[in-house]
């Protein structure tokens, strides 16, 4: 699966599920962290999110490194006199990571702005975002780990882009599949395990359905998770 390319067929059977259910199966696939994205905030959402509305895509990356800072790896590959929001893939959840510790901002209204006429699906900041009311104005899903009032020039360079990410334990490369639910959080599908999740999922859901309805009738939840989940 491409960076910027996800089937039809393929989102609306995603489409079916919550990022809990996502998790359950990468679990069961031996995913580290389950794909679980943890300790996000929203800072904003496109229409309809208070009523659970998913945003699928495939994600796009953006490395950042300390102003100053010279990274032994990846290798820098952001084009000169470009702009990295200028170069934004059509149709992608754009995922940044900022080097830890930092106060500033590494996304604010302007670049929210660009990625938006860029046709970004949503926004992922592991790190901070800032000009909160600017970037509720794009209506696009956006998250981050915390806010600033401080811009990137404080602090930050835009240092590769397309490059794997490792956030908090999980690894987010070019042309995974974000699955971003506003109720239950942000899971990452690695790319080559969304057909073996698709698989697994209508099992899983129809274990725990079984499950459900024997404790409705007063079933021990070991018992009923030893009856169907075999666990």
């Amino acid at each position: 699966m491409s960076t910027t390319s996800m089937s039809n067929s393929v989102l609306a059977k995603l489409e079916q599920y919550t990022a809990c259910d996502i998790s359950d199966a990468l679990l069961k696939l031996k995913v580290p962290g389950a794909g679980f994205i943890a300790d996000l905030n929203s800072y904003s959402g496109k229409p309809g999110n208070d009523a659970g509305t998913l945003t699928i895509a495939p994600v796009s990356t953006v490395l950042f490194a300390a102003k100053g800072e010279t990274l032994a790896e990846p290798t820098p590959n952001v084009p000169k006199d470009t702009h990295w929001t200028d170069v934004t893939e059509p149709g992608t959840f754009v995922v940044m990571k900022q080097p830890p510790g930092q106060t500033n901002a590494i996304c604010g209204g302007i670049m929210a702005l660009r990625m938006k006429i860029r046709e970004a699906k949503g926004i992922l900041v592991a790190g901070r975002v800032r000009d909160v009311e600017e970037l509720r104005s794009t209506n696009l899903p956006i998250l981050a780990h915390g806010l600033s009032t401080v811009g990137s020039g404080g602090g930050s360079v835009p240092w590769a882009l397309q490059v794997p990410l490792e956030i908090n334990g999980v690894t987010v490369s070019p042309g995974d599949i974000a699955f971003q639910d506003p109720v239950n959080g942000v899971v990452i599908i690695p790319k080559d395990k969304v057909d073996q999740v698709l698989e697994i999922l209508p099992k899983l859901i129809a274990a725990d359905d079984k499950v459900k309805e024997d404790v409705l009738k007063g079933m021990s939840v070991y018992d009923a998770f030893k009856l169907h989940r075999g666990t």
